[in-house]
């Protein structure tokens, strides 16, 4: 059964550059898999009209011709039509309220609809994901906000030599940015004050070790949790050296039952049994740069009362939080908002409990970019066009009027189809309390 899959334009963020398919993987999936694809024509994708011409697609100004539509964020309840397959970032699993009378109108169309965040393996692992580049956008913009902060706090370091990620043409580019940042910082150090310079990162996932990666290319040392609250007490520490520490769940909290040992599988079904224990290393970071899963359940990584408990005795050695999980009053609670690429940063005053956007007034810096990945448009729409390409066909193919239990497609698919024909899949079913919901 022929179908046009089509290809949207991104509307909903004014620096949404990023495309679920390349025209280098629509020029594959035509010539090799003989699919019909459509692409609806963008002024601000990062791939030109034309280069999607050149690959062999038809552009036109509309989908309406389209049985498949593939994105990368939300679409607008207008968008949608009757009984046809819808494939982006729903951002609907944990109930979102905001998102909510999207997912109802896309029932009441009788619609389809895939997830790539449950597009999932045996194992539970995600399989088509923009997470690194998010975890590599957000480390560079926090650098950058920490060259600024720094400045105002009167000390002109390396950093200030690194610019927000979307400035730079390509990755290559901004890693050799950092990268000279790194050889300076090695051959002349960091002013006394600054030391010992820490970084934390919470999480190891894909986010995780893309933000890593980037803080690779400064001169790095890994110590464990229990070592960064003896650091400072060792005599001659290094100029020159910035210490890591990776957090994992195990590192973050404890059992409330005293006597109770951690236990990482009892932990995700009964996140309620635990508290957190990060609170202990905050006087001794100098960013913290939070790259975990968080639900209401959980007990948050900061709260806004330890921020203010942090100032109350001046200024703190954390300078910069780079909050990359951009969870609004999540497992950061002072995170207040998203930011947007253009205006990426805000200062958040403890005492106030209020916001200044930019990277002036006191309190904490905070940078909470919700749509990373788009400030190296290029280079995340190919790592995930790579992936993506292997299931374009699979569900082109697939007759959606079949019954469930029937649908022919891969299995880390159909565990990411959160509707079919606009009811809830089984293992979705636990959102009607959250659809049904005004």
């Amino acid at each position: 059964m022929s179908k046009f899959i089509g290809i949207r334009h991104e509307d909903k963020y004014a620096m949404e550059r990023r495309a679920p398919l390349t025209p280098k993987h629509v020029e594959r999936l035509i010539s090799t898999k003989k699919l019909d694809i459509v692409v609806e024509s963008s002024p601000k994708r990062i791939f030109k009209d034309e280069e999607y011409l050149k690959a062999g697609a038809v552009v036109t100004d509309n989908l309406q011709n389209c049985d498949v539509i593939f994105g990368v964020k939300e679409m607008p309840e207008s968008f949608f039509e009757m009984e046809k397959t819808y494939v982006f970032f729903s951002h609907v699993i944990k109930g979102q309220p905001y998102n909510m009378p999207m997912l109802r109108k896309m029932m009441e169309m009788k619609c389809n609809l895939i997830d790539y965040e449950k597009v999932i393996d045996e194992q539970g692992k995600r399989l088509i994901f923009f997470g690194r580049y998010a975890g590599l956008a957000g480390m560079i913009n926090s650098l950058w906000s920490l060259g600024l902060r720094l400045k105002e706090y009167g000390f002109d370091t390396p950093f200030l030599k690194i610019t927000q990620t979307r400035h730079y043409g390509s990755l290559a580019e901004a890693r050799n940015a950092v990268s000279a940042v790194g050889q300076e910082i090695a051959e002349k150090g960091l002013p006394k004050e600054l030391r010992p310079f820490t970084v934390a990162f919470t999480g190891y996932g894909n986010v995780s070790q893309g933000a890593q990666e980037i803080l690779g290319l400064l001169p790095v040392k890994e110590i464990s949790p229990a070592k960064l609250l003896e650091l400072e007490k060792r005599d001659h520490l290094p100029n020159n050296l910035i210490y890591k520490v990776v957090y994992k769940e195990e590192d973050l909290v404890e059992p409330v039952e005293a006597g109770a040992e951690f236990d990482l599988h009892d932990y995700y079904t009964n996140p309620q049994h635990y508290r957190s224990t990060f609170g202990q290393y905050l006087p001794h970071l100098s960013m913290l740069i939070n790259c975990v899963y968080w639900d209401a359940r959980y007990p948050r990584l900061i709260t806004k009362e330890q921020l203010s408990g942090l100032f109350r005795d001046g200024r703190p050695k954390l300078t910069v939080v780079g909050d990359i999980s951009c969870d609004v009053n999540g497992s950061v609670e002072f995170t207040e908002k998203a930011t947007e690429i253009e205006d990426p940063i805000f200062v958040y005053d403890p005492f106030l409990q209020s916001i200044a956007m930019g990277h002036k007034g006191d309190g904490m810096l905070v940078m909470a970019v919700d749509i990373l990945p788009s400030e190296l448009p290029r280079d995340s729409s190919y790592g995930f066009s790579d992936v993506l390409i292997n299931f374009v066909k699979p569900i082109a193919d697939c007759d959606f009027e079949e019954d469930y239990e029937d649908l022919d497609l891969p299995r880390a698919v159909k565990r990411a189809l959160i509707l079919h024909n606009g009811e809830l899949t089984p293992d979705y079913k636990y959102l009607e309390e959250f659809v049904g919901a005004e």
